[in-house]
């Protein structure tokens, strides 16, 4: 595969851009239209939460960076470029804080059965690295994702594409608390894909559960967030942030800022180093930063895991790689925000007029 040249990639992030930003009537694959990724969801209907499954069961070479103050996550350390291990077989995002930790194990029971792993010692063992979002407010907080909840997510991957919106480790998201919970807003999964020269595709995946607010890149308008005093509109936190009256309503949030967390996964079909995997989840996070204001902040855990199918072989820029991820992980923000579909007390996007 030949070098991607800059005037390349920037014509396709353009493109990517009137799908991901515009009404949902147009469906993207999203996270599956990378070759070798399957994607499952299981939601606990009656809190709501849920978990999610990603499963690489050829193996991708993958990374991870994490950010904000507050990450819960499992397995993530073998993912450093300097440890032995050299593939994962599925990522698992779930709520329930970290109690949704165990949904992990459900995937790992699920890919063993299938013979599906690294050969060790007489046994297969999958490697199946997780992260969980803080959603325990949200209805009854006893209603976790557990092993069964991961098993059910596992089973029901699939390569069609990706159902967006109240879904899986999505089911419980929320943003725009930053104000109290009185004033926030119901969010969701999105996930959107960018295609490159050469038959290159980058994708993502994003569980929103943001503290602030979604901003379109397209427009610089905010989608979702904390609402007006009166709850039929949107505040802005920019502009609170500028108006002293204003930032005295943001600080009355109390403890609500800590239902917070963003969790996100990028692959692509590109071959890529675990060095390079890590150096694509490091500036895919310009993706966050582009959609959500705040974000990785002291109460956040917000991640980003890189994979890598390598199904294309040759030479890619990783940094090229690395913006088109940020670029597909800004439109899923975007989609998550517009697919969400309000819970109690929690209007979503396509609510307010």
């Amino acid at each position: 595969m030949k070098w991607i040249p800059a005037l390349t990639i920037a014509t396709a992030l353009v493109g990517a851009a009137v799908v991901g930003t515009g009404p949902l009537a147009q469906p993207v694959r999203g996270l599956t239209a990378v070759a070798g990724i399957k994607v499952g969801h299981h939601t606990l209907t009656q809190r709501p939460t849920g978990c999610t499954v990603v499963l690489a069961e050829n193996g991708a070479v993958a990374g991870v960076d994490v950010r904000g103050g507050a990450p819960g996550s499992r397995e993530t350390a073998l993912l450093d470029p300097t440890a032995s291990a050299e593939r994962v077989h599925a990522i698992v995002l779930a709520g329930g804080s970290a109690f949704g930790l165990d949904a992990a194990s459900g995937a790992v029971r699920y890919l063993e059965e299938r013979g599906i792993g690294v050969r060790f010692g007489g046994h297969t063992i999958p490697i199946v690295p997780a992260a969980i979002l803080f959603d325990l407010p949200i209805g009854d907080g006893k209603i976790r994702p557990d092993a069964d909840c991961g098993y059910a997510a596992a089973k029901s991957a699939t390569s069609d594409p990706v159902v967006e919106g109240n879904v899986g480790a999505g089911a419980g998201a929320t943003v725009g608390k930053l104000a109290g919970r009185e004033r926030a807003m119901k969010a969701g999964i999105g996930s959107a894909e960018i295609q490159l020269r050469d038959g290159v595709i980058v994708a993502a995946i994003v569980a929103v559960n943001a503290v602030g607010d979604i901003v379109d890149p397209a427009t610089g308008k905010v989608i979702a967030g904390v609402r007006t005093e009166d709850g039929k509109g949107l505040a802005d936190v920019r502009t609170m942030l500028r108006s002293r009256p204003a930032l005295r309503q943001l600080q009355r949030g109390g403890d609500l800022p800590a239902m917070n967390t963003t969790l996100g996964i990028v692959a692509t079909n590109a071959t890529l180093t675990k060095t390079q995997a890590t150096r694509v989840a490091q500036i895919a996070h310009d993706g966050f930063a582009r959609a959500i204001v705040p974000v990785h902040t002291a109460s956040d855990g917000d991640a980003i895991f890189a994979l890598a199918t390598g199904t294309i072989a040759g030479t890619v820029d990783a940094d090229l790689i690395g913006w088109a991820a940020a670029e597909a992980v800004a439109l899923a923000i975007v989609r998550a925000a517009r697919a969400a579909t309000s819970i109690a007390g929690y209007p979503a996007a396509r609510d307010l007029k």
